[in-house]
């Protein structure tokens, strides 16, 4: 299953949810789950065509899921929604 996810290159808050996936993605329940990775800049046609505002966000068959900044809890119970 694939999450969509928008995210600007020199983004903090981008960076520490990428770091907070790659600690938790070789879980059991997460394996299934594949990041999808837009740059917001590089892919501004695609990214026009969601509605968010604040990066990182995340979508999932187009529903968003977290828009914005996010720590491991977060991270998590928004990937157990889809589980």
């Amino acid at each position: 299953m694939k999450v969509t996810v928008f995210y600007l290159e020199n983004c903090p808050y981008c960076k520490k949810a990428f770091r907070i996936w790659e600690d938790i993605r070789n879980e059991e329940k997460y394996k299934n789950i594949e990041l999808e990775l837009h740059e917001e800049r590089e892919e501004a046609e695609l990214a026009n065509s969601f509605d968010y505002y604040y990066v990182p966000c995340f979508y999932y068959d187009h529903k968003k899921l977290h828009e914005g900044a996010i720590d491991e809890a977060e991270m998590r119970t928004m990937l157990d929604q889809l589980v």
